[in-house]
């Protein structure tokens, strides 16, 4: 992960609530950027044109087989129907919107619900960084 492509931001410990990451402009279509929350690596995955139409995801950065902070790098793509995103390093893959590892049924990954408001990518979480759902 390119210094560029992290964002950090400050959390506000809270009920679940929506928490801004970052902006439209800093996501990369089709690809990932990992932003901060919480103490807390979030990959973030922004399809424009899928066939359900846009898409955002937020998912655990961490790796849960090798410990690596590297699912930003991962590779999106479709995988039994799913759309997923391939680990960098075991290539194991990841469904985006439930973190379950495709390979590795005991393996999953921490999603949050994401949104854009106006300009801004949220995610809802509560104060602790854990997902909301």
């Amino acid at each position: 992960m390119s210094q560029a492509n992290a964002v950090t931001l400050a959390s506000n410990p809270a009920a679940a609530s929506w928490h801004p990451l970052c902006s439209r402009q800093e996501l990369v279509a089709n690809s990932g950027i990992v932003a901060w929350f919480a103490g807390t690596q979030i990959a973030l995955f922004y399809l424009p044109q899928t066939q359900g139409g846009e898409q955002l995801y937020a998912i655990h950065n961490r790796d849960p087989q090798s410990g690596a902070n590297v699912i930003g790098r991962g590779i999106v793509g479709q995988l039994d129907g799913a759309l997923v995103v391939a680990s960098p390093l075991y290539k194991q893959h990841f469904r985006l919107d439930d973190g379950q590892c495709l390979e590795q049924p005991d393996q999953s990954l921490t999603v949050w619900p994401a949104r854009f408001k106006d300009d801004q990518v949220e995610i809802l979480a509560v104060g602790n960084g854990a997902a909301a759902n």
